[in-house]
């Protein structure tokens, strides 16, 4: 039996929606896939080379053609210090950066010129051809991430459903994708709104015994939805003053940030249904009226 997260669509699902799911699912299987090797890379520079580190502090900055093609120029750091700052701008433009060229040289160059303690020349040596062979893995997870997401954005844009989804606010096209692909377009799939947010993860359970009573997050779901609702939840904080009211609501009243953060998922799931079931967008004073009522006043 295939686990939650697992399960395709229902075959009375359109044929559009199982294509998308199965790009979504490669897409977001491909993200995490980057992140891995990224990871694996910011390891290894752990080892013997800590000017890398210092230049793309965060992961995610490794992934960045700019810094691929750095390490890949320089994969040492003897390499990176005999870097000449004509020749580090010529890395930039070449990664395709096109703005604030000048400052980006300008900041890394004294960091990879800073001195450290080194690995001995051979020892640096095989660590920089290791680094080479996993920054290949590294560009191929990348070229394979933006087919898929380039891929996915299309085909979802041919969806019916695809204007009412992004109507949303945290909503853009590869969210929405996700979205679609794991809830479908089969209007019976779910019988209510409650049904959908407990397949979603984002209802709670609630149990009781005696005189006691314990409010629980659920744990059997669909993990790429709940996924996928983090990442919504997380997005409408900022671009939702609705949404962020009500998160800083329940902060207020007690709940953790992922808590706030899921019952904000499951209001935002709610509205999806309706909007769904009726086929109309989103609208701000329709979901959070108190605070739009406030705004007016």
């Amino acid at each position: 039996m295939r686990a939650p997260d697992e399960v395709f669509p229902f075959p009375l699902d359109s044929e559009l929606v199982q294509a998308i799911a199965v790009l979504a699912r490669a897409q977001q299987d491909a993200v995490w896939d980057r992140q891995q090797h990224a990871n694996r890379i910011r390891s290894l520079l752990r080892e013997y080379y800590p000017s890398a580190l210092k230049a793309f502090p965060h992961t995610a900055d490794l992934s960045s053609p700019a810094a691929r093609l750095l390490l890949r120029t320089a994969p040492t750091p003897s390499q990176a210090a005999s870097l000449t700052p004509a020749r580090l701008r010529r890395i930039l433009l070449k990664s395709g950066r096109t703005r604030n060229i000048d400052a980006t040289a300008a900041r890394l160059l004294p960091i990879l010129r800073e001195a450290a303690m080194h690995q001995p020349l051979g020892v640096e040596a095989a660590f920089g051809t290791q680094l080479t062979a996993l920054l290949g893995q590294l560009d191929a997870a990348c070229d394979g991430l933006d087919a898929l997401t380039l891929a996915v954005e299309e085909l979802f844009g041919t969806h019916p459903d695809s204007e009412i989804l992004t109507s949303f606010p945290g909503l853009g096209r590869i969210a929405g994708a996700r979205i679609l692909a794991e809830i479908g377009d089969d209007r019976t799939r779910f019988a209510t709104a409650g049904a959908l947010k407990a397949y979603a993860g984002a209802a709670p359970v609630t149990r009781a015994s005696g005189k006691s009573r314990t409010v629980l997050a659920r744990r059997v779901k669909n993990n790429r939805l709940a996924a996928a609702g983090y990442v919504w939840a997380f997005s409408a904080l900022s671009s939702s003053a609705g949404a962020r009211a009500h998160y800083d609501r329940r902060k207020a009243s007690g709940d953790r940030h992922t808590s706030a953060q899921r019952n904000l998922f499951n209001r935002l799931l709610g509205c999806l249904y309706y909007c769904l079931q009726t086929g109309s967008s989103y609208h701000e004073s329709a979901a959070f009226p108190n605070t739009a009522a406030m705004a007016a006043a």
